[in-house]
Parts: C-alpha cells; structure tokens; sequence
C-alpha cells in the first residue's frame, strides 16, 4: 500500500434495507471528516432492484470522491441463511463496484471495527457512533445509525493501515478469483 501524503477512504456498512457509509480524507496522519449519508431501499420489493441500486451508488460515490481505498463491513454470522445470503450478495455488489474501478478493498469484520473505535468488540452502535462523533468532531448524529457503521469501517481502516494484518484484501479481479479458487468451479 503506498503512503500517499494525503488520501480518501469510502467506508460502507452494506445492507438490503440501508447500505451506510462514510468518506473520511486522511491528510498526513490525521482524519478529517468529509461526508456520511444513507441508501435507503426500504420502499423497494425486488431484491435484484436493491443489488442494482447498491451497485450504482457505490459507483457514484466511487465517480464522485475518487477514494483510493475502499473498506467494506463483512456480514456477520448471525441471524438466519437467507438474511445472510442477502447481506452477502448486497456486500458482493459493493465490492464489484469498487473492482470495476481498481480500488483496493479491504473486509472488516463488525466486532473488528467495533474493537478499532471503541475499545470493546462488543460496542453497541450507539458507542460506536459517539466515538466517532468525539474523533471527528461532529456535530450531530444522524438518526439511523447505519451511515456511522460505514463512516466506522473507514476510521477502522485508517486505523488497521500501516499494520501488516489486516482484513481480505483485493486489488482486483484476478486477486479475488486467485484467492477463491474454490468457489469459482
């Protein structure tokens, strides 16, 4: 990874209902905020419709701020087999977008990141968020919590950058299918 002086981070929390994510810009070793925002795909049936719409977003956002890395909150084991499957595929989705632009994308795990904010793998989102509203001075915060999930998973990268191990990188394509042969026969 090249320590550019000055770099832009996008940090998304994917999900079938609301894809959060944040822009932090780190100038030499400070983080200065830029922006967090939500998609909300609540009012959407189709599931397919909701993939596309994670798609283009992330497109948009990848057009819009030119990031030079991209960290990515893996889903969680937990619930049931189809809201995983789903929550995979939305994640899915939001990396291609960034493959398709070359960004590097690194996989944070939720208690990972909860662990690089907070102190605790065990945060609650409410934690989490006013930490981050402490560590980037901001003002308010917004009143879904799925926007600071992915603003989290950027400082939680900036904070893991430097460290030789972090989370499952891939800088493209061809390092993805190499690293999961298994799973493309």
């Amino acid at each position: 990874m090249e320590n550019k002086s000055e770099r832009i981070i996008l940090g998304i929390d994917p999900g079938t209902t609301i894809m959060g994510f944040g822009l932090i810009r780190i100038v030499g070793k400070q983080m200065v905020f830029m922006q967090l925002n939500e998609l909300q795909l609540k009012k959407y049936d189709d599931h397919y419709l909701k993939l596309k719409l994670i798609f283009e977003r992330t497109i948009e956002l990848i057009d819009t701020h030119n990031p030079d890395e991209i960290a990515i909150e893996a889903p969680f084991f937990g619930k049931n087999v189809q809201s995983m499957l789903k929550l995979g595929r939305a994640q899915g989705v939001a990396m291609a977008a960034g493959l398709s632009r070359e960004i590097p994308i690194t996989e944070y795990s939720p208690k990972k990141i909860k662990m690089a904010i907070t102190g605790n793998g065990n945060a609650s989102k409410e934690q989490v968020a006013k930490m981050l509203q402490s560590l980037l001075s901001l003002k308010e915060l917004p009143k879904n919590l799925d926007s600071t999930d992915g603003l989290a998973a950027a400082v939680c990268h900036f904070y893991n950058s430097g460290k030789i191990e972090i989370g499952k990188s891939y800088t493209g394509w061809a390092a993805f299918v190499k690293d999961n042969e298994d799973r493309v026969k």
